[in-house]
């Protein structure tokens, strides 16, 4: 069993990164629903300190994802073929550009999830900021809640529309390449 550097790097982007970002924000708005319909109980600071640190963990998830993607895939995404160059797998963008059938997972996908995904550490951010700064008093304004809850709902479905298009993109062009990393088995040459 066997994978490229590439092809790990975008694992732990998506399935780290992503995947676990996702599930955070999931946890926290189930604890903000839960919180606009339940009586407050008194928070421990040890409570209050772990509920910092799972915010803090979840925008750490979201920059984490969304920095790796820009900065690490997308330039391998974007690679441009030499000329002559027959076999475009190596080029993710070229070779879902050069089918009709595959051209719209770039054309739609792959520029909705370069900006959208954006959004969603940004809204968590926002998110952590307001908890953690006004967890205390967010009973006695009932809009400043809502908001924070908008933003949340905002995060979750960027990071889950980022996620989407992501997970197909690479079904169809996967960002491979890099030195080849034996997981299991012996190596054959």
């Amino acid at each position: 069993m066997e994978i490229t550097y590439r092809s790990l790097i975008t694992l732990i982007h998506g399935m780290l990164f992503g995947a676990f970002f996702l599930m955070a924000i999931s946890g926290l708005l189930v604890e903000l629903f839960r919180s606009t319909f339940s009586e407050p109980s008194p928070v421990s600071s040890k409570a209050q300190l772990l509920e910092r640190l799972y915010l803090f963990c979840t925008v750490a998830l979201g920059w984490a994802a969304v920095l790796t993607g820009a900065y690490l895939i997308y330039p391998w995404y974007r690679a441009v073929p030499p000329a002559g160059v027959m076999d475009l797998a190596p080029f993710p963008r070229y070779l879902l550009k050069s089918s009709p059938a595959t051209s719209g997972w770039h054309d739609l996908g792959m520029e909705w999830k370069e900006h959208i995904a954006w959004i969603a550490p940004m809204a968590m951010t926002m998110v952590a900021w307001v908890l953690t700064k006004y967890r205390a008093t967010m009973r006695e304004y009932p809009q400043v809640r809502s908001v924070v809850l908008t933003f949340a709902l905002a995060a979750f479905a960027a990071a889950g529309v980022a996620g989407f298009f992501g997970a197909m993109l690479n079904k169809y062009a996967p960002v491979n390449g890099g030195a080849t990393i034996h997981l299991v088995g012996k190596t054959h040459e």
